[in-house]
């Protein structure tokens, strides 16, 4: 088969004709595109948060007036705000504001400890930061007072902020944080009098300006930067549009964290994009989603097959719940045949594949809404759907050159929503990105009706509930620990993440820990989907002639 043949046009035109086969976004970025929806209607909801509402004008006042904020205190175009943050208001409000003062935003997992946080801090180059109270309480306060003069600008907001319910569920509950007179509040900064100022806005981003900074682990589990521009975001903003039809009068429900690429894009982008009513839940807690669907009544969302799966396990679904639904779709992590048959029989609706990447922002393969995916009559896998609009995808034998219909290679990706490269990591970006298109690592194959499926992943990523877990950064911290001599992680398979973490260590002679002690060590200093949940002891660990450790022998079969 020729290279052509992996093009979106063909399949698009045999699994659906609802849409067009290649889409050109009408603005170069997302701000012009909500200039456009403010000046449509500025009184529309855009926010739905809990019981509370923001408008469209007041997020595009509140930005603006955090984007002076921002300027005022020395930030410039070109620098970077790292958004430490959940699903809140403020997260749409501060990635507008830094858009409007010309910087570029910097995405950081809630779940992310001190250590991991210092390190994008540092390697960004971070000028600002806006964070939830309570990470800055139990994570920011301890990395500032290593090099508090590395971070001028610090902002912190409160889950509380914008609603009365105070779901316990989700937003915990209210305790008194006290911050340095350095740290100023959000409200605070949007509820100060309003003065006017010989200050003016920055021009417009271009399309190929740097628009955000992802940061997502490579082959060697060194986190690197993706560099989204703000044509990238914009065109997967467009993509998710025009293949689910959202509009104006659509209500996006926002499953995925806004902190993810998908949720940022599906969800806060496309919100700008269309004016949609964005509902954010702060995150995500299964009982209280099911609430706010009754409630609200969406018509599109977007997660990782785990919250599928968590709904279905509150045993509180009742019929008629999802009927509100003209989409639904899941990302990030594999999903089996058997779970999408249990959902759509509990709702009598089916989940919709979609496959992508940080350095893609998101959507390069979807499921039409048309039609259900396939499954692979040998492996039995559910296919990850076919090219979206103006993307080409190439499966790739080791030596490049392209695999035949069936063949198993390496998923590559051209289109307009490929990233320009890794910051600050050009010997990365140039191994990553050969011939005009970029290696996923993941590994699959093409079908003779143009479908793809996801077999393996390259080398030994773990990949738990749609999280990229990469075993060296686990095992650097792990060897931290006095008692071990030697670690190699694995992952293992997880009825409910797909794949979750598992240690194999060999202990320093005369040491003695407990399993239970090294999993208490790895949640301390990891994110919550990277430490180890299941420990094994060896006298030794397999090796290489060379002396390396064998993980893949260490490794289940699946």
């Amino acid at each position: 088969m020729s290279y052509a043949a992996y093009d979106a046009k063909p399949w698009l035109a045999r699994y659906t004709s609802r849409q067009p086969h290649e889409i050109t976004p009408d603005h170069p970025n997302a701000l012009a595109a909500f200039q456009d929806v403010v000046s449509a209607d500025p009184d529309a909801a855009l926010i739905h948060y809990f019981d509370g509402v923001l408008t469209r004008q007041e997020v595009d006042q509140a930005s603006s007036k955090l984007a002076f904020y921002l300027m005022e205190q020395g930030f410039v175009a070109g620098d970077r705000l790292a958004l430490y943050a959940q699903s809140n208001p403020a997260f749409l409000i501060t990635l507008l504001a830094t858009w409007k003062a010309g910087g570029i935003v910097v995405t950081v997992n809630p779940m992310n400890k001190a250590r991991e946080l210092a390190y994008i801090l540092q390697d960004s180059g971070a000028k600002a930061l806006v964070c939830l109270d309570e990470l800055f309480d139990s994570t920011v306060k301890p990395v500032l007072d290593e090099d508090a003069a590395s971070l001028p600008i610090v902002i912190t907001y409160s889950a509380f902020d914008g609603q009365k319910e105070d779901d316990a569920r989700v937003l915990g509950t209210r305790t008194s944080i006290v911050l340095p007179d350095s740290v100023q509040p959000l409200q605070g900064i949007l509820d100060a009098p309003h003065q006017d100022k010989a200050m003016a806005l920055p021009e417009l981003p271009a399309s190929d300006d740097t628009a955000l900074l992802s940061y997502t682990s490579g082959t060697t589990g060194q986190p690197k930067g993706a560099m989204n521009t703000h044509g990238n975001i914009l065109f997967v903003a467009c993509v998710f549009r025009d293949w689910t039809n959202l509009t104006s009068q659509s209500v996006n429900l926002a499953i995925a964290p806004l902190f993810h690429i998908t949720g940022m894009v599906a969800h806060g982008v496309a919100a700008l994009l269309t004016g949609n009513r964005l509902i954010l839940t702060h995150r995500f807690h299964p009982e209280t989603v099911l609430e706010i669907i009754r409630r609200e009544r969406p018509t599109f969302t977007i997660g990782a097959i785990t919250a599928f799966i968590s709904m279905m396990n509150t045993g509180q679904i009742r019929e008629g719940d999802f009927d509100c639904f003209t989409g639904l779709y899941s990302g990030g992590a594999p999903v089996s045949a058997a779970v999408m048959e249990q959902f759509k029989s509990l709702t009598g609706h089916y989940i919709h594949n979609a496959y992508g990447m940080t350095e893609t922002a998101s959507a390069t393969l979807m499921v039409p809404e048309d039609v259900h995916a396939p499954v692979d009559d040998e492996s039995g896998a559910l296919s990850i759907g076919v090219p979206v609009f103006n993307t080409t995808i190439r499966i790739l034998r080791e030596d490049g050159s392209a695999a035949d219909v069936g063949e198993v290679g390496e998923l590559a990706v051209a289109g307009p929503q490929v990233m320009k490269g890794y910051w600050n990591r050009p010997q990365e970006t140039a191994q990553a990105m050969r011939d005009g298109f970029l290696r996923s690592g993941d590994v699959g194959f093409m079908d003779t009706q143009g479908w793809v499926y996801l077999v393996d992943r390259k080398k030994d990523m773990i990949n738990a509930g749609g999280y990229k877990v990469w075993p060296r950064e686990v095992e650097d911290v792990m060897y931290g620990h006095p008692a071990v001599r030697e670690v190699a992680i694995v992952g293992i398979p997880d009825s409910y993440r797909g794949e979750t973490v598992k240690a194999y260590v060999s202990l320093k002679e005369g040491a003695s820990v407990t399993a239970e002690e090294l999993v208490a060590y790895g949640k301390a200093n990891m994110a919550s989907y990277k430490y180890p949940r299941h420990v094994e002891f060896l006298s030794d660990l397999p090796k290489t002639n060379t002396g390396k450790i064998l993980r893949r022998s260490l490794k289940p079969s699946q």
